[in-house]
């Protein structure tokens, strides 16, 4: 039998910042990963866009951690020689309407403590940004961008030498819950018997199936989750941008934005399709939509100019616009934190809710130690 402190499922870039976070403590941290190699889902499937937080709600896990996270993230890179950019984005509004929209974003934002955003009329914005419409435009010289994969190797790096061991290609079939930890059934290990004393679900898309497999886990605590499709498209010739253009955010995403990556290359997306499985096939036939969403704010994107690129798939937690991070004061489960729903801001957002499990972990081992006291 093999006891282990902490066992961290899902080596995406949360799971991989929680393990660097308990692992620089000092503690004993294994993590399980399904995949071949760590971020092979989600977290390599986005827009790798540093946010600054404007859009969640005051007082909201995102708005906190987002805000948090992405100041953490920045002196990260810099002090790791991670490359990353930080560009600032424009939110254009299009029409008189979403003006209005605008003056609620930059509300909304400064209530959540985000600071530095500018005001840019049409023609401000023709004078940065020349080939953009709109009648106006948010500035948030925050926001920028990050080479994600080399962000979450140096993570493993750290986890790592800090003594953290990383076994892939081992999902989780089920567990037991015990009177002093978990005891794991892994496929790949049937030979062994491992126990967790300590268990934290950071598996992304899979979170409510682990969750499931925790045997007598009462089940209302694990939410209804629902896949969020986005289809990304590149563009073929080299654009002028020195900014990220984010259209009004819609009712169940922030609008098929233009990003770039390190190297410069200019992409658009995500789109929202609701779907039930776990497909990254990019639905080529999506293109049109995403001509006549572009064009919106970029009237000159030539015809022909776009590609299929690459697809992601986003947690979400229905109508709740917010992260979910349940520990035994919510389920009652000693040990376990289960996290739930966590897109867009996850990335940016990593390090900060890093800290903030590893917060939940010492005040459950604090409230263990005075009841047996």
């Amino acid at each position: 039998m093999q006891r282990i402190d902490y066992v961290v499922i899902g080596a995406g870039i949360i799971g991989l910042a929680i393990a660097r976070e308990l692992a620089l403590k000092g503690l004993d941290v294994v993590v399980l990963e399904s995949a071949n190699n760590f971020g092979e889902g989600i977290s390599s499937r986005n827009s790798e866009v540093v946010h600054a937080g404007l859009y969640y709600p005051p007082n909201s896990l995102k708005a906190k951690f987002c805000l948090e996270g992405g100041a953490e993230i920045y002196t990260y890179c810099l002090t790791h020689n991670i490359p990353y950019r930080q560009c600032g984005k424009l939110i254009v509004a299009t029409d008189e309407k979403q003006t209005t929209a605008l003056e609620r974003i930059k509300q909304n934002a400064e209530q959540c403590g985000v600071e530095n955003l500018h005001w840019l009329s049409a023609e401000r914005v023709n004078h940065i940004e020349p080939e953009v419409f709109c009648h106006a435009a948010l500035l948030s010289p925050r926001t920028g961008i990050v080479d994600s994969h080399a962000l979450m190797q140096s993570f493993k790096w750290d986890a790592e030498k800090a003594g953290a061991v990383f076994v892939f290609k081992s999902p989780l079939i089920s567990a037991e819950i015990l009177s002093n930890g978990f005891q794991l059934h892994i496929k790949g290990c049937e030979n062994e018997t491992i126990i967790a004393n300590h268990l934290i679900n950071a598996a992304g898309l899979n979170a409510t199936k682990v969750a499931k497999s925790l045997v007598g886990f009462p089940s209302q605590f694990i939410p209804k989750l629902f896949y969020g499709k986005g289809n990304y498209f590149a563009y073929k010739g080299l654009s002028n941008f020195s900014h990220l253009i984010y259209p009004v955010p819609e009712s169940s995403g922030l609008g098929v934005h233009l990003t770039f990556d390190m190297a410069g290359t200019c992409r658009f997306g995500p789109d929202v399709e609701w779907v039930l499985d776990e497909n990254y096939d990019v639905d080529s036939t999506r293109i049109d939509s995403f001509y006549s969403q572009i064009r919106r704010y970029w009237p000159s994107l030539p015809d022909g100019s776009l590609y299929p690129t690459y697809a992601g798939i986003r947690p979400k937690l229905g109508n709740m616009n917010d992260f979910q991070i349940d520990d035994e004061k919510i389920h009652g489960v000693h040990g376990l934190i289960n996290l739930f729903g966590i897109d867009s801001p996850g990335l940016t957002s990593a390090l900060s809710i890093a800290k903030h499990v590893s917060t939940l972990l010492r005040g459950s081992e604090s409230v263990k130690s005075l009841i047996a006291y």
